[in-house]
């Protein structure tokens, strides 16, 4: 079995907030991240899918097919946007670093599954360069 990974970049503000606590609790759990105005980060996406290499290309998926999914299932939706208030995805959840990936696997899941032996393996997303969450599907 090989991993390979694929890491793609997106620009996009945040904030968090849950409506079911009063604006006292968020800001006493989210801090200065409860701030309904956002705040913005340069995510990094990696993409990791799982395989064994094809016998006449050596690929476990080819790169750039997996580049062109990344674009259009993630990026062209999430990048140079205010998650909060125009991805789907996060009109009912909070979109921390954690979500995010959940989302991610959600929207990439089917791509790979068609593209025929290979299968999603790991989602990571980096808020900054010290903070990453990873989600490897349901258990």
């Amino acid at each position: 079995m090989i991993f390979l990974t694929r890491r793609a970049t997106f620009s996009a503000s945040h904030y968090y907030w849950n409506e079911a606590w009063s604006a006292e609790k968020n800001e006493q759990v989210f801090g200065r991240c409860a701030n309904r105005n956002g705040h913005g980060h340069n995510y990094t996406l990696e993409v990791t899918v799982a395989g064994e290499p094809d016998t006449q290309t050596g690929f476990v998926v080819d790169l750039k097919w997996l580049k062109d999914a990344i674009e259009h299932e993630v990026l062209s939706a999430w990048d140079h946007r205010h998650l909060n208030l125009e991805v789907a995805e996060f009109a009912k959840a909070i979109p921390t670093t954690e979500n995010i990936a959940i989302a991610a696997w959600k929207r990439l899941e089917l791509a790979v599954k068609a593209a025929k032996g290979a299968s999603l393996s790991a989602i990571r997303v980096y808020e900054t360069p010290e903070i990453f969450a990873e989600y490897r599907g349901e258990f």
